[in-house]
């Protein structure tokens, strides 16, 4: 299915060129401020490689992020399957991203979730997506707004794998977006 292109972006599966910029970005405090751990350069390596093997067994995942025209990976963007029972259904959709510092604010992210949000609900087939962040990640949930998913309060949960060490990071909210509420909002932008 990949790769998918937008208007500035071209959402594609990992290549070898892109791991120096996926170890900077699981490395760098700014970027990982809302997360217990920083990723060593195996570590990261070791991520791209499972991200890369899901893409190609799945067709869709948390795919590289490319400026079109440019050729450079700033981050990504995609959709994948959870795995956080109870809190949330094992296999239910989720849209999630990280890029580098320097492209926040641009847009970018609010450009490539609405394409994979697309992708979810017209190809993939999808009823749901959800995205959970930090409770005070606004800028996260500023983009799940943006997106039209609705904060869903009864579905706030301490995340299972926050180590106790970083207990201001465990509570995280729970964001929802329905194909049918997709539907409607892409209609009335139209």
């Amino acid at each position: 299915m990949l790769p998918i292109r937008t208007g500035r972006l071209v959402l594609r599966a990992w290549q070898e060129r892109d791991r120096e910029l996926f170890h900077r970005i699981n490395s760098d405090d700014t970027v990982m401020e809302f997360f217990p751990m920083r990723r060593s350069r195996a570590e990261s390596d070791e991520l791209l490689d499972r991200l890369a093997k899901g893409i190609a067994r799945d067709g869709f995942g948390f795919a590289a992020a490319e400026v079109a025209g440019g050729g450079r990976c700033i981050g990504f963007v995609g959709i994948t399957r959870t795995e956080l029972e109870p809190f949330i259904p094992n296999g239910t959709m989720e849209i999630g991203w990280r890029l580098a510092p320097e492209h926040w604010g641009e847009g970018y992210v609010t450009e490539a979730a609405e394409a994979w949000l697309a992708h979810a609900f017209e190809v993939v087939g999808e009823d749901e997506v959800v995205s959970c962040a930090v409770w005070n990640n606004h800028r996260s949930t500023a983009v799940m707004q943006r997106l039209g998913m609705r904060h869903d309060a009864s579905g706030d949960f301490d995340h299972p794998r926050v180590p106790g060490s970083h207990p201001q990071l465990a509570r995280h909210v729970l964001y929802r977006l329905s194909r049918s509420e997709w539907r409607k909002r892409k209609k009335a932008a139209e």
